[in-house]
C-alpha cells in the first residue's frame, strides 16, 4: 500500500491520512482553512468542555462551527461525566460533524483535574462509559457519526496502559484511536515513543493514528513507515507551518517537495489574520496573531528582527506594512 492512501473511520472515508490534530488555542476556523488549502486530509476542532458546552453552548459556537473548506472535521469534546458527555455530544447535532473526537490525553493541569484529558487514562472503565455515553449520544442526536479517541501512552513511566484503554474504547464503539506516544507526566517533554504505536496497531482491528514528534515531511514518513500507524497527525509541527501537509503529500507520492519561500510563509500569515479578523474581529484577531506569526517567521531571513515588531503589531494594515518591508518581500491584496 502507498503511504499516502484513504483512512476508513467507521462510515466515513477520508481520501488521505494526512490529519490535523486539535491544539487548544491554535486550531480555530481561520487556522483550520490554511491547513485544508495546503492539503490537510482531516482536520479537528480545538478541544471543547462538555460541562461549558452544556452549561452555556452558544458561547462555544466559535470554537464549534465548520470552516469555509472542511469538507469533512471532528469535534473535540472533553469531559469526566459520562452524562454530561452524552449532553454535549447531542447539542453538537446543528454543526454536523463528521466525526465526534473524546480526548483522553490532554495534560493540561486545569484539563487533567478535573478528571477529565489524560486523567482519564488512571480510570479505564470510566473511559468506557464515556465512549459509549458519546457513541450513543451520536447514534441518537449526531446522524451516527463515528466517534474517535485521543489517547496518551500512560499516565507516567510506571503506568503504561494504552493497550488497556485502547481496548475499551474500541469496544465501546470507537470507530479509531489516535496515541500521542508520550506519557502525560513527559507533557511535550522528551521523546515520544513510536514503538507504543506500532504496537497498538498490531492489536487494534480499527484504525489507528500516530502523533509525536512529527515536524517534517521526513518525520511523517518515518512515523509510517515504522509504525504502519494509519495515519499522522500533525500538532505542533502545523503551527505556523500548514504546508506541511503538501509538503508532507508530495514527499509520500514523489519522494521530494520544495518548502514554502519565506514570501509564502509571511503571505499566508497574512491571510490567517484576516480570515481570523472575520471570526474575532480586528483587534483580537491582531492580538491572537503575534503568537502565530512568531511560528510563521521561523527560519526565515530576519525573522527574529521581524518578530519583535510584529509582537507590537494592533491593526492589520500594521501587519501588512511589517511584512512588505521584509526581506523577499511581496505584494498583498
Amino acid at each position: 500500500m502507498s503511504p499516502y492512501h484513504p483512512v476508513v473511520i467507521g462510515s466515513l472515508q477520508v481520501p488521505g491520512n494526512l490529519f490535523l490534530a486539535p491544539v487548544a488555542g491554535y486550531t480555530d476556523r481561520a487556522f483550520r482553512s490554511l491547513c485544508v488549502e495546503q492539503g490537510a486530509d482531516f482536520t479537528c476542532t480545538e478541544l471543547i468542555s462538555a460541562e461549558a458546552l452544556v452549561r452555556n453552548g452558544v458561547k462555544a459556537d466559535p470554537l464549534i462551527r465548520r470552516a469555509a473548506l472542511e469538507e469533512r472535521y471532528a469535534i473535540q469534546l472533553f469531559g469526566a461525566d459520562p452524562e454530561v458527555m452524552y449532553q454535549a455530544t447531542a447539542l453538537l447535532a446543528p454543526y454536523h460533524p463528521d466525526v465526534v473526537d473524546i480526548n483522553c490525553g490532554c495534560p493540561v493541569p486545569k484539563v487533567v483535574k478535573t478528571g477529565a484529558g489524560s486523567a482519564l487514562m488512571r480510570q479505564p472503565s470510566l473511559l468506557g462509559r464515556i465512549v459509549e455515553a458519546v457513541v450513543r449520544s451520536s447514534r441518537d442526536h449526531v446522524q451516527s457519526a463515528p466517534v474517535t479517541v485521543k489517547i496518551r501512552s500512560g499516565w507516567d513511566s510506571t503506568s503504561i496502559n494504552y493497550a488497556l484503554c485502547a481496548r475499551i474504547a474500541v469496544e465501546a464503539g470507537a470507530a479509531l484511536v489516535s496515541l500521542h506516544a508520550r506519557t502525560r507526566a513527559q507533557g511535550y517533554a522528551g521523546k515520544s515513543d513510536w514503538l507504543h504505536i506500532r504496537d497498538l496497531v498490531s492489536r487494534l482491528a480499527v484504525p489507528v493514528a500516530g502523533s509525536g514528534d512529527l515536524f517534517s515531511p521526513e518525520d511523517a514518513e518515518a512515523m509510517l513507515r515504522e509504525t504502519g500507524c494509519a495515519g499522522v497527525l500533525f500538532a505542533r509541527g502545523a503551527m505556523g507551518n500548514p504546508f506541511i501537509f503538501c509538503t508532507t503529500r508530495s514527499l509520500l507520492l514523489t519522494g521530494s517537495y520544495t518548502p514554502p519561500k519565506a514570501a509564502e510563509r509571511l503571505h499566508t500569515g497574512l491571510r490567517h489574520l484576516q480570515l481570523l479578523a472575520q471570526d474575532r474581529g480586528e483587534k483580537t484577531a491582531c492580538l491572537e496573531m503575534r503568537k502565530h506569526f512568531c511560528a510563521y517567521t521561523k527560519g526565515i531571513p530576519e525573522g527574529a528582527l521581524l518578530r519583535n515588531k510584529l509582537v507590537h503589531a494592533e491593526t492589520i494594515e500594521e501587519y501588512r506594512a511589517l511584512c512588505r518591508g521584509a526581506e523577499d518581500p511581496v505584494s498583498y491584496v
